[in-house]
């Protein structure tokens, strides 16, 4: 790494790492998370030390935490899942449905219809600005629509799961760690990421260590877990990279662009939240596993939130990644209707 890349960065560890340390004593959910992403959005703002993303930081965070939420993958726990198939569907639809909302916030306070659609869009940041830049939105504007649904996402949701409703029922039996599957899952999840990379798909760095290691998980019914640190290191590293895309300049830039996002963002998340309520009675599912799988943050947050608290992690990622796939193969086809000429 070149000496002045070195000087950009060095410090971004050990402030996400205070941020961490210091969140977790004073007992707040998803700490090393939430503490690392904090302090160094408050270092950004508040000094002029601009801390810069760990190289590669983010996709190591990414690939040991799509190891950890694959091996919550059994037999049982997927006949569980595909036994309630329809109702992710539903919820899945019904959360990208509601975004609609924030469009139409957007658009009432003047926003083209691009940058309205891509920036409300509960997809991956990365995916929506390329989708944006193929349909003429205001790029800027797009990633800090999406930057921000996902911080108010990971600031509120785990703060109001642990402290309103509760934390979920500690696991009877703690997964064992078996170093030598690991050994073997490890590269091969490597591996899988850089292909999906090579092959230009979204969040190749979760998405590929995850199929590998809920497809072993599966096929061996294996029944193990993480060495003890591993989540909270994935969680450093995934919220020091997230922390390195706001500063001062940020906040600033646009601030009613800011309110209107946080606000469709606030609504997306009532909407999610009533619509998990409504399936969560007329099943047997848990609804703080619902409600999670619902809303409109990250694959890697959201699971790694139902792992802290001790609730259903599969059934939280089928929901976020059916989303997902729902906004990725949509989005687009949709907003080329929605701007279609129309006959006089």
């Amino acid at each position: 790494m070149p000496e002045q890349g070195f000087r950009h960065w060095w410090g971004t560890p050990l402030v996400g790492l205070t941020g961490g340390f210091l969140a977790s004593q004073i007992g707040w959910p998803l700490p090393w998370m939430v503490g690392s992403l904090l302090a160094i959005i408050l270092v950004r703002c508040l000094t002029p030390w601009q801390l810069a993303e760990i190289p590669g930081g983010r996709k190591c965070g990414q690939w040991i935490v799509g190891i950890g939420i694959g091996l919550h993958f059994t037999p049982v726990v997927i006949e569980q899942v595909l036994a309630h198939f329809g109702l992710i569907f539903i919820g899945a639809l019904l959360t990208s449905v509601s975004s609609v909302i924030g469009v139409w916030i957007m658009r009432r306070s003047g926003e083209d219809r691009a940058t309205a659609f891509f920036s409300s869009m509960p997809g991956g940041s990365g995916e929506m600005v390329n989708l944006g830049a193929r349909n003429g939105a205001v790029l800027s504007r797009v990633a800090a629509g999406q930057s921000l649904r996902v911080l108010m996402v990971v600031l509120c949701v785990p703060a109001a799961f642990k402290y309103l409703l509760g934390e979920g029922a500690p696991a009877l039996h703690p997964a064992s760690v078996n170093f030598y599957w690991l050994v073997l899952l490890f590269p091969a999840g490597a591996l899988a990421a850089w292909i999906w990379q090579r092959l230009r798909q979204p969040n190749p760095w979760l998405f590929g260590p995850l199929l590998v290691s809920a497809s072993v998980s599966i096929l061996w019914d294996l029944h193990i877990g993480l060495p003890d640190g591993s989540s909270q290191a994935g969680q450093w590293l995934i919220g020091s990279g997230l922390g390195c895309h706001f500063n001062r300049a940020f906040f600033r830039r646009a601030p009613s662009f800011i309110g209107r996002t946080l606000i469709g963002t606030a609504l997306t998340m009532l909407i999610a939240s009533l619509c998990a309520l409504g399936l969560s009675s007329l099943t047997q599912l848990d609804l703080r596993s619902m409600t999670l799988g619902m809303m409109p943050g990250g694959i890697a947050e959201m699971s790694l939130t139902a792992e802290t608290l001790q609730l259903s992690v599969p059934l939280v990622t089928a929901l976020q990644v059916m989303r997902l796939l729902f906004v990725l193969f949509l989005a687009e086809p949709l907003f080329r209707y929605w701007v279609r000429p129309r006959p006089d």
